[in-house]
């Protein structure tokens, strides 16, 4: 690993964690073409820096693009991952949307700004790996968004599901993958920090005021006073899903 520094316990165990579970789930093969799914977070940067590593260290060449909609609260506001991204030779695909507006606008009154927003965003990723041939969408969820997902769906949908690692779409021509899902918020943090990688805020009005963060936060009174039950929910809900999505690789 020298040709990229020497690395600490938590980007170690990020490069680490992310291959096991890709070997795991079967989640590429050569040839690939990978798109990444960058919002400009600490999770996605964090996968950007990861894949970056993890496709010197594959024992068969794949393809990186960067993908980045950005849903036009702030017009500049990708220009660190433009740099970023010709700094370290990766292509990528960076477009200005008005999603983010229309979404807490009169035209969206039916649904939640963020499931608007989201679905939106989405559905153009789904375009440009289209127009672009790629293969592969990864997502940056890690840990904590499996568990919050997990919880959000038994309260809202009475379902027992998380995220899935390795997911076909449109018949198999696209993976939707989640390669840093065993990584936790806080080596993710820590990880990300260290590398010094350019995150920008998130200036959504909604940020900190959904469901999402709701769940969250009920969680964390959980386990506040008792880290096994964090552990242990973490663990559970983690072996099911990598488990779910193993059996159908």
């Amino acid at each position: 690993m020298a040709s990229w520094g020497k690395l600490t316990f938590a980007q170690k165990k990020c490069v680490t964690a992310t291959g096991k579970l890709m070997q795991q789930t079967d989640m590429v093969t050569g040839g690939a073409r990978i798109g990444l799914a960058i919002s400009g977070g600490v999770d996605s940067f964090l996968m950007l820096k990861v894949m970056t590593i993890r496709r010197a260290i594959m024992p068969f060449p794949v393809e990186l693009m960067a993908l980045h909609v950005n849903p036009g609260f702030d017009p500049a506001s990708h220009k660190p991952l433009v740099k970023w991204c010709a700094e370290n030779g990766l292509a990528a695909h960076v477009e200005l949307t008005d999603f983010g507006p229309r979404a807490h606008g009169e035209e969206n009154r039916k649904n939640s700004p963020c499931f608007w927003c989201a679905m939106q965003r989405r559905k153009r990723l789904f375009e440009l790996c289209r127009n672009y041939g790629l293969t592969h969408l990864a997502f940056g969820h890690n840990a904590d968004d499996n568990v919050v997902t997990f919880f959000m769906n038994v309260v809202q949908n009475g379902r027992a599901d998380g995220l899935s690692a390795n997911e076909p779409f449109f018949g198999g021509k696209l993976k939707v993958i989640r390669p840093t899902m065993l990584l936790d918020k806080k080596t993710v943090i820590k990880a990300a920090s260290q590398w010094d990688l350019p995150i920008w805020e998130n200036v959504c009005p909604s940020n900190g005021f959904t469901k999402r963060d709701e769940i969250h936060e009920w969680l964390r009174t959980m386990w506040k006073k008792d880290k096994r039950i964090k552990n242990n929910i973490f663990n559970a809900i983690t072996r099911q899903q990598v488990n779910l999505t193993s059996k159908k690789v």
